[in-house]
């Protein structure tokens, strides 16, 4: 029992302790929220004029100040500055804060549009563009206009409606440019032709340029020539056009596009088949196939009328057929085929397609592997009056005496009086004539007597003359050419062993000789007039002389 008390107590005696804690804890705590006394809001007794008011005992007045607490006259109230200033209605706080910035209305020609641009971008404005915006053509052809600049122009164009041709030649143009251009076009509704030869937009470029090209429906002609686009940038264009694009005329020269952009065409032509001019001129095509499939989709095309695909490497039979195809359609007019390599199997498959109701007008041939017979054969076309062609080139291409007849007899018809016949060198048959060896050879000696040794007055048939005079026989040829040197005549190596064989006379001692008689003979009929002095004859001998005959004279004596 005894060990059951203290069991107890020990328990009484901690949960006493326990309940000392929690009361020192319980008062190093913060009073609850509700008595917190910052929270105690006492409220302000309520002003007792208010009361008042509200009760009908008390009447503000008029709102003005009581002159009894103003030690001044009513006419210095008016003019002292804390009494008398105009009250502000409205700061414009809220109007700033809530309200959206007011909207600058600029007229439609977008001159005061642009100059504001070039203000607020720091840009010198572009005179001519800006007196341009009212005409029907701007032109900043090689102007260098600033990358920064084109946003200015683009937006200044977008609502125009008097511009009608843009031409912006050898203006490099960036991607952030060709963008805002893009953008111009998708709400511009007047603008027809845009030029952008040499701009060097690239095919970022042009994605970003093309992306809004089916939205326009007022430009008829691109010019893209030197932009670098290469097959992806015609890839993007040929996306446009599947899209809706009704551009007419396409200038892709100087691209260096492939084969591949001829497919991309032709895919796009496939679906969108509006165009009526495309240029695909100084690229690097040659496949045949590419060629047939572009031709085989313009051939249905009533709208198309001109092709050039010149400074390319077409070749071959089948280049021809795909051309023959193009030529059925009635609408094509214009063809160039200059600086391929065209050959004989394409002129004939031409010549046979142009026959058949083609209405072609120009053709251009030039600088083509083709014979004089093969330009007679496109000309003698011309001769049908069934044939519309007007105007053939054939430019560096050999011609014969039988083209030029056949030409001139053309242009006399009534039906080619505003023909157009061009064509290269004329070939002349050589005419033979007969070269006497000894002849030239001779004449090249003389000259050289009367020019290298005039001094001298050396004269080479005078020598030989001389030599025969001497010896009648065949001469040894070394003792002959050491002769003429002695005589001041020294022949060339060449020169000497020419003469010698020309005039060569029998062997004699395993040993050459010259024929001096046929030498003299040539000569004489060379050189009628050239003649040795005559000889003078023979002085006389002289007289013995005569011996005195008599008596000698006596010796002197010493």
């Amino acid at each position: 029992m005894s060990s059951d008390i203290n069991l107890e107590l020990v328990f009484e005696k901690d949960k006493q302790q326990e309940t000392k804690v929690t009361e020192e804890c319980m008062s190093s705590e913060e009073p609850p929220m509700e008595e917190w006394s910052s929270l105690i809001l006492q409220h302000p007794v309520e002003n007792i004029k208010i009361i008042n008011y509200r009760k009908g005992l008390y009447d503000p007045g008029s709102g003005e100040i009581c002159t009894n607490y103003i030690p001044m006259s009513s006419s210095s109230i008016f003019r002292h500055p804390y009494y008398n200033y105009p009250a502000i209605v409205d700061l414009g706080v809220k109007e700033a804060l809530l309200d959206p910035e007011p909207l600058t209305i600029y007229p439609e020609d977008g001159q005061d549009l642009y100059l504001s641009l070039c203000k607020e971008y720091g840009l010198t404005p572009i005179s001519s563009f800006h007196r341009q915006l009212l005409e029907d053509k701007i032109n900043l052809r090689y102007y260098g206009v600033q990358q920064m600049a084109f946003r200015a122009i683009a937006l200044s164009l977008k609502s125009n409606m008097f511009v009608t041709s843009l031409d912006l030649t050898d203006n490099w143009i960036g991607e952030d440019g060709c963008f805002h251009l893009g953008e111009m076009l998708a709400e511009n509704c007047t603008l027809n032709v845009l030029n952008l030869c040499g701009c060097r937009i690239g095919s970022e470029g042009a994605k970003r340029m093309f992306i809004n090209l089916p939205k326009n429906k007022t430009l008829q002609e691109l010019n893209l020539s030197r932009n670098q686009l290469y097959d992806e940038g015609v890839e993007y264009l040929a996306v446009a056009i599947i899209r809706g694009a009704t551009v007419c005329n396409i200038n892709l020269s100087y691209n260096s596009l492939t084969d591949q952009s001829v497919i991309h065409l032709g895919g796009a032509l496939e679906i969108n088949n509006k165009i009526s001019h495309l240029n695909l001129s100084w690229n690097m095509l040659k496949s045949p196939n590419a060629i047939f499939d572009l031709c085989s989709k313009l051939e249905g095309n009533e709208n198309f009328m001109d092709l050039d695909i010149s400074w390319n490497t077409f070749g071959g039979k089948r280049v021809g057929t795909s051309i023959s195809k193009l030529l059925k359609n009635p609408s094509f007019l214009y063809l160039n085929l200059s600086n391929n390599k065209l050959n004989t199997q394409v002129v004939n498959i031409l010549v046979k397609a142009l026959s058949e109701k083609s209405l072609l007008l120009s053709l251009d041939m030039s600088s083509n592997p083709l014979t004089s017979t093969d330009a007679y054969n496109l000309l003698s076309t011309m001769l049908n009056s069934n044939i519309k062609l007007q105007k053939l080139k054939l430019d560096n291409i050999l011609v014969t005496s039988e083209f030029l007849t056949l030409r001139d007899e053309i242009l006399k018809l009534k039906f080619r009086k505003d023909a157009e016949i061009t064509y290269g060198d004329v070939y002349t048959k050589p005419i033979h004539r007969s070269i006497d060896l000894k002849d030239l050879v001779l004449n090249r000696i003389d000259y050289i007597c009367r020019t290298k040794f005039k001094k001298y007055h050396v004269d080479i048939a005078l020598i030989v003359m001389a030599l025969y005079k001497l010896d009648k026989e065949p001469m040894p040829t070394k003792p002959f050419l050491k002769a003429l040197k002695d005589c001041g005549l020294p022949l060339e190596e060449d020169l000497a062993n020419q003469l010698t064989s020309l005039f060569a006379g029998p062997f004699r001692n395993k040993s050459t000789t010259v024929n001096m008689a046929a030498m003299i003979d040539f000569f004489k009929r060379k050189w009628p007039d050239r003649k040795l002095p005559p000889t003078p004859p023979p002085s006389p001998p002289p007289e013995p002389p005569v011996k005195k005959t008599g008596k000698k004279p006596p010796k002197k004596q010493k």
